[in-house]
């Protein structure tokens, strides 16, 4: 009988637009539940995992080496979902002491505070001083707001902050509607071009090998699916802002890569860029939607100057609808959605209750993996440039339509230790998941160790 995982996969797969029986090279082993939830959580990992890998497989198909198995266990791609790491022996803290769930005047209104500038715009939204107030001190001024209210103040401000809801609040919402009628993902077509050039592929080449990717993404989800397509064989060129921050994750995320620092405010790193787009495959950017096709690198402009280039676009609501510019992470959508609500609920438990893993993220970016060879393959057959969009709403609204999980709750976790690995960076000792993606022919491994932003020079 097929699994929820493998049933998705299957629609996952043809609904990219590629070849049925490759679908035979796939095999996925276990069910959930994996982790304690009444959502599909792991197999949501285990589907796009398996049909990332898959998908890369493919590339190499067209490249002209025979398909290869590729197997997906449950329990290790629910763990690799996780987000567990250590540096040093230390594992970091994953949230701002500010983050959170407060209550409103009529509701609950979750914040992410964990870049300062996010953190500080919310406090002096509430009248409060930043360095000085505390979490009670937000919890004292919230009660004086409606939960939508400072949702809105906060969007409208540039920050990011979203109100409970529960399924059936979210679906009355216009957001709620455009993101229910978008598919999953878009691969689309978006100018000319022949098929671009790639290097020779040996039977023994990982499937990405000689594939350049520029990853202009932070958080998680874009790096997620930009440390995929490295462990297939991608050359990915992390590009970050130094004027920007990151998340401790990156020393997990940024495996496989090289890191380069780059100013897009500046003209020296706009040259820079450009040469480097001149000779890239694929672009992955998780840029607010607008900015930057500003600064000249927009889906439209990258076609008509690298004819032929696959451009990936993630978001976090999805390219139509109200909500279309606002930031957003995972754990906000997973509250403005309905899933916090539903867990709760579900768990027997007064209060809402998050996910389990950021699978809204993680699920996320192995789409990304997914749609960015599923456009190489069609782009390697067709000609053509190619755009490819994924939202971190669009991905909840996918787990949604996964269905509940009977007796989730009552699962016993896996260990961790059979899967992790420790291995050397740039920022320490760091001990996290092997992939959990078997290839039978070329294992899928990450030859570069993670390092700092900047650490490289900025040139293929």
């Amino acid at each position: 009988m097929p699994t929820i995982a493998s049933t998705a996969l299957s629609r996952l797969w043809l609904d990219a637009g590629l070849p049925e029986e490759a679908l035979r090279f796939a095999r996925l082993s276990g069910d959930d539940p994996v982790f304690r939830s009444s959502f599909a959580v792991a197999a949501a990992a285990q589907a796009s995992i398996a049909a990332a890998a898959l998908a890369a497989c493919e590339v190499g198909h067209v490249r002209g080496v025979e398909r290869q198995q590729v197997s997906v266990d449950i329990a290790h791609a629910a763990l690799e979902c996780s987000t567990w790491f250590s540096v040093d022996g230390q594992v970091p803290e994953p949230w701002d002491p500010f983050s959170g769930l407060y209550s409103c005047a009529d509701g609950s209104i979750r914040l992410h505070a964990n870049f300062a500038h996010h953190r500080g715009g919310a406090l002096r939204l509430l009248g409060l001083e930043p360095g000085r107030a505390t979490r009670a001190d937000a919890q004292q001024a919230l009660l004086s707001w409606k939960a939508v209210d400072f949702e809105t103040a906060c969007a409208q401000a540039g920050l990011v902050a979203t109100a409970l809801r529960s399924f059936s609040e979210w679906d009355a919402t216009e957001q709620g509607a455009a993101v229910a009628a978008q598919p999953l993902m878009t691969i689309e077509r978006i100018g000319d071009g022949e098929p671009l050039q790639l290097p020779p592929l040996g039977a023994q080449d990982r499937p990405l090998a000689g594939v350049r990717t520029l990853e202009l993404t932070r958080i998680l989800a874009g790096p997620v699916g930009g440390k995929a397509l490295a462990a297939y064989g991608s050359d990915v060129m992390l590009v970050n802002s130094p004027k920007l921050p990151n998340i401790a994750a990156i020393s997990d995320t940024s495996r496989g890569k090289r890191s380069v620092h780059i100013d897009l405010d500046e003209g020296e790193g706009k040259d820079s860029l450009e040469r480097l787009v001149e000779e890239a495959h694929v672009f992955v950017q998780g840029y607010r939607p607008g900015s930057l096709a500003a600064r000249g690198f927009g889906p439209e402009q990258l076609a008509q100057r690298r004819p032929g280039i696959v451009y990936v676009s993630l978001s976090a609501y999805g390219p139509r609808g109200p909500w279309a510019s606002r930031r957003g992470f995972d754990s906000l959508v997973q509250t403005a959605m309905g899933f916090n609500d539903a867990e709760g609920m579900a768990s027997g438990q007064d209060a809402p209750r998050a996910l389990p893993m950021q699978i809204l993220d993680e699920a996320s970016g192995f789409l990304i993996a997914m749609g960015a060879s599923a456009a190489l393959c069609r782009q390697q057959r067709e000609g053509g440039s190619w755009h490819v969009q994924v939202s971190l709403a669009q991905t909840g609204h996918w787990l949604r339509g996964l269905g509940r999980v009977a007796g989730g709750f009552d699962a016993t976790p896996p260990p961790r230790e059979p899967y992790l690995e420790t291995v050397a960076s740039g920022f320490g000792e760091l001990c996290t998941f092997r992939h959990s993606a078997q290839l039978s022919r070329t294992p899928a491994a990450w030859t570069l160790p993670s390092m700092p932003p900047g650490s490289s020079p900025p040139q293929w």
